[in-house]
């Protein structure tokens, strides 16, 4: 039967629970009032009546008459007292239950429109303190997600046309090939490569993303040398560069210390800031530096490139963030290389930053912790 009626409670709606609630909190607080009250108050006035004889009031004939008429009064005062005591606080937890519902309920309206898409919807400021703090996490969640959302769409948008315009120079190529318009040349076979790797590089993109994200990506954290690395690196790098580009510099002591790191991963964070310096430096130098701090190797791409805005600095390391739709779909960059690299950076223990100048270039530096 406890248990039958557990659960009844336990399936009333919240107001309910609360308005009982403070019922049985009063209920309890009158019963407690009217059993000591009715014990003890009878027994102080006889001490009280035996204090005024002890004094030389001769009250022995009417002690009864003034005992009874005690309990009386002390009873009819007891009942209104229940009454308006019952009243007043039956009445305040209605309306302290009605005021968390009413709030309660504006919140679960809002959130069922911004889960049907309406995502603008945001919750109203409360004068609960509690229920305050609540809509405003709410409300910050909701903006980051709207961010997120528009990016996406941003980015579903670049991706059909990166999709696109590959996949249209293919079939044009293998029509005419099919059609003998043209005729077979090691030509059109590497413009048919080139395409072919634009398309496999956004679909690795966007797998490595997806994998980041949800925390699928393998790391192999081991004690490792990064000067190699580097090295190999800076030797890579500068075969790409044109004669009248930027000059790729190395700053960096020949033996560093071990790091914890996967290697493998370390390797592609570098490629891509590396990549991205190459791309956005026309001329001027790309400078690789590293140093140890503390129990960290901070490792930095400095370049003199176009830079980055002031107002975009907060968004670099977004997902689907990019600071220029044209320049980067010119470049053939789908803007979640950067996602990809903090990710990567976290995952080992470490944190990138960035700081930049517009028309004066820009600096990605990270740490790894030594081993």
């Amino acid at each position: 039967m406890t248990k039958t009626n557990w659960r009844w409670t336990k399936s009333l709606p919240l107001a309910s629970r609360l308005f009982f609630s403070h019922l049985v909190v009063m209920i309890v607080g009158l019963l407690s009032l009217v059993i000591i009250s009715k014990v003890s108050s009878p027994r102080f006035f006889v001490l009280h009546l035996e204090r005024l004889e002890s004094r030389g009031l001769k009250l022995i004939n009417i002690r009864t008459e003034l005992v009874q008429g005690f309990e009386i009064a002390w009873r009819r005062s007891t009942l209104w007292s229940v009454i308006v005591g019952t009243t007043a606080a039956g009445g305040l937890s209605y309306w302290v239950s009605k005021r968390i519902m009413q709030r309660l309920t504006e919140m679960e309206q809002i959130t069922q429109k911004f889960a049907g898409g309406q995502l603008e919807a945001r919750l109203p400021l409360s004068d609960i303190p509690e229920l305050n703090r609540l809509g405003a996490s709410f409300n910050r969640m909701a903006a980051s997600l709207e961010g997120v959302e528009a990016r996406r769409r941003e980015l579903i948008g670049d991706m059909t046309h990166e999709l696109r315009t590959p996949l249209t120079v293919v079939r044009g190529y293998l029509e005419e090939l099919a059609d003998g318009e043209i005729e077979p040349s090691p030509e059109i076979y590497q413009r048919l490569a080139k395409e072919t790797k634009r398309l496999e590089r956004l679909v690795n993109d966007l797998q490595e993303l997806s994998k980041a994200e949800a925390g699928y990506l393998p790391i192999n954290i081991q004690p490792v040398n990064l000067s190699p690395l580097l090295e190999s690196l800076v030797e890579k790098f500068t075969d790409q560069m044109l004669e009248d580009g930027p000059i790729l510099r190395s700053e960096f002591p020949s033996q560093l210390p071990l790091v914890l790191a996967d290697i493998d991963r370390t390797e592609q964070i570098l490629v891509n800031l590396l990549g991205n310096a190459v791309r956005y430096t026309t001329q001027g130098s790309i400078t690789i530096r590293a140093w140890t701090e503390a129990s960290k190797l901070w490792i930095a791409v400095v370049d003199t490139g176009i830079g980055i805005a002031s107002k975009d600095l907060p968004h670099v390391f977004e997902r689907f963030w990019r600071t220029d739709q044209s320049r980067d779909r010119h470049s053939g960059g789908t803007g979640i290389g950067l996602t990809i690299t903090h990710r990567l950076v976290e995952l080992q223990g470490g944190q990138i930053h960035v700081e930049s100048e517009l028309g004066v270039g820009s600096t990605f530096r990270f740490f790894l912790p030594l081993a």
